[in-house]
C-alpha cells in the first residue's frame, strides 16, 4: 500500500507541459531531465504509443553481450558472396553506390 501511495505521489509530482516542433522533435524538461540518469545528450529511447493518448518513453535495452566470433564470421561469409555476376557482394555495393552519385 506504501508503495502505490509512493508511486501516485512520484508520478503526480513529476508532470511538465513541453511543445512538440515542427519535425516532431520533443524537449523532455530539465526538471524531469535531472532526475533520471538515462536521459542524456545522444541515448537511446524506446518510444512506444501505449493508447492513442498516451506515449511511454523509457531507455533502450542494449544487447548486453555480443558474440563478436560469430558476427565476424557472419561478415566474411556475407563479404564472400558471389552472385552470378562478377565480384563479391562488398564490390558490387561499392560499385553500385558510386554509379548513383
Amino acid at each position: 500500500m506504501y508503495e502505490d501511495y509512493k508511486l501516485s505521489l512520484y508520478s503526480e509530482s513529476m508532470k511538465a507541459i513541453s511543445i512538440i516542433r515542427n519535425r516532431g522533435q520533443l524537449t523532455i524538461p530539465d526538471s524531469i531531465r535531472k532526475l533520471v540518469n538515462w536521459v542524456t545528450p545522444s541515448s537511446a529511447v524506446s518510444i512506444s504509443l501505449v493508447k492513442p493518448d498516451e506515449i511511454t518513453i523509457k531507455p533502450h535495452q542494449y544487447q548486453k553481450e555480443v558474440d563478436w566470433d560469430k558476427l565476424w564470421k557472419q561478415i566474411k561469409r556475407v563479404r564472400a558472396f558471389r552472385g552470378k555476376g562478377r565480384g563479391n557482394l562488398s564490390s558490387f555495393i561499392m560499385e553500385d553506390r558510386e554509379a548513383r552519385r
